[in-house]
């Protein structure tokens, strides 16, 4: 069985200094392995960042400038680029303007939108 979802019908959920929309994930789809989202910042965003405990997590830009940066590194973002980050790394998003970041996010095993952030 596939699974098609248009933006107006992902779910969607505002985030510290973005909007994630979920297409796919074990909540709405029949899939167990993986989840899939799209992360919109909007121009100057930089929200804190997190750490997924138990997801990898690989991002495609679509639209937009920026970077991610981590303790050890830092990956400039625009569109055509593609960054893995692994389970367990400390990563922030920071989105240059003058347009909105806008990331294709992929989770492996899914995850839980939200549920790593710092409450």
């Amino acid at each position: 069985m596939i699974k098609r979802v248009a933006r107006g019908d992902a779910e969607h959920l505002p985030l510290p200094g973005r909007d994630w929309y979920t297409y796919v994930s074990p909540a709405n789809s029949p899939a167990r392995n993986v989840s899939v989202g799209v992360a919109i910042f909007p121009p100057g965003s930089r929200p804190e960042g997190h750490v997924h405990a138990a997801e990898e997590e690989t991002i495609y830009v679509t639209s937009g400038r920026g970077r991610l940066v981590t303790p050890e590194e830092t990956a400039e973002l625009e569109p055509g680029v593609s960054v893995f980050i692994p389970v367990g790394t400390f990563h922030a998003t920071e989105s240059d303007g003058p347009e909105p970041l806008e990331l294709v996010c992929c989770f492996s095993p899914p995850v839980i939108p939200g549920s790593y952030e710092r409450r």
